[in-house]
């Protein structure tokens, strides 16, 4: 018996073209939906999408801020797409968002605005929290509750009992939706990502733990203004603590006083404080500030030299010397320079 080909029937021919039909319809429809036109008048407009935020609630909030004027279409649009799940938190500026599809696409694959953040060297934790306060809005003393915090510390993988030292020195592009953790932890990875494991690896050949090799950097960055002095205010430190002599730093007790930074007094030398490197031996007990890479890496690799002792110039470098002979006439040609720029402020 033959085959009977169900196109050549009449019926077949029927239910073929009816889903043909069928099959254009709703590809039709899907495409009207998703093209469908917001009648707004934005040619741009910025929204806010905060964390964990449903997808219900941010096409309320674009009904709200008059950017849809058909949150149907638009909820069906996204899920045409299956984008349900894919929009980031953030702010944003859409352009020209005037079709279900342009503000989709907008959202699922714009990039959110961001808070450019200069942090700098040397700059101490409290001074980073003051900043991240001003710049981002949050709560200063809660920053600095963070930095202390010993379970995100830990979980941050951080050799201290504070970030002082680990906040690294950067320019950073924050998202407006970051937390203060959040922050905090890209901090803290910019100071890994800089410091590898060949460079604590290198402390450890000197003698220095993480913590101390942060430490001494922290110092450096204290002392120094320009690069070419870093690696031998460096050798000075490491030739003081070789011969076991006091550190004698100005950056540790600049770190103590409350209304640093200025012009240390005697008095200022005298501080009982673990910090204060003119009373006691050896490194304090962590960093003063937090330090950029060139301390860290002059840290880590001091010139060879046999200076002890160093004071400034005047111009932002300073004098070096291997006895305290040469120290105090560098010391007193230094006080001249003092007194003849005083007398022609005055």
């Amino acid at each position: 018996m033959g085959r009977i080909c169900i196109l050549n029937h009449p019926l077949g021919k029927t239910i073929f073209f009816f889903l043909g039909f069928m099959i254009v319809s709703i590809v039709a429809f899907q495409g009207t939906i998703v093209f469908w036109p917001q009648d707004n008048r934005f040619e741009s407009v910025q929204i806010d999408i905060p964390k964990g935020a449903s997808l219900l609630s941010i096409s309320n909030s674009l009904k709200n801020q008059h950017i849809l004027t058909n949150e149907k279409t638009f909820l069906m649009a996204v899920k045409l797409l299956g984008h349900e799940t894919n929009f980031p938190a953030g702010k944003f500026t859409l352009l020209e968002p005037k079709t279900n599809l342009s503000i989709i696409k907008q959202l699922v694959t714009g990039k959110s605005i961001l808070k450019k953040v200069t942090l700098l060297e040397g700059w101490t934790m409290k001074k980073i929290a003051g900043v991240l306060e001003s710049e981002l809005g949050f709560n200063k003393m809660d920053i600095l509750s963070i930095c202390k915090n010993q379970i995100f510390i830990k979980n941050q993988g951080i050799p201290s009992k504070t970030l002082e030292g680990f906040l690294f020195p950067e320019t950073y592009f924050f998202q407006e939706s970051d937390s203060p953790e959040e922050i905090l932890s890209q901090l803290t990875k910019e100071y890994k990502n800089n410091v590898p494991e060949e460079l604590k690896n290198r402390a450890d050949s000197l003698g220095f733990s993480e913590l101390e090799m942060i430490t001494l950097a922290s110092i450096i960055e204290g002392e120094a203004i320009y690069n070419s002095e870093r690696s031998t205010i460096s050798a000075v430190y490491h030739n003081r603590l070789k011969l076991g002599m006091k550190l004698q730093a100005d950056p540790t007790i600049q770190y103590i006083i409350k209304d640093s930074p200025r012009r240390l007094l005697n008095k200022d030398l005298k501080i009982d404080s673990p910090y204060n490197t003119y009373l006691h031996n050896g490194l304090p007990p962590a960093p003063v500030n937090n330090p950029g890479k060139a301390s860290i890496l002059a840290a880590l690799f001091p010139e060879e030299n046999e200076f002890l002792y160093f004071v400034a110039r005047g111009d932002g470098y300073h004098t070096f010397s291997k006895t305290q002979e040469e120290h105090n006439r560098a010391k007193r040609e230094f006080q001249k320079f003092r007194r003849k720029h005083r007398k022609k402020k005055g």
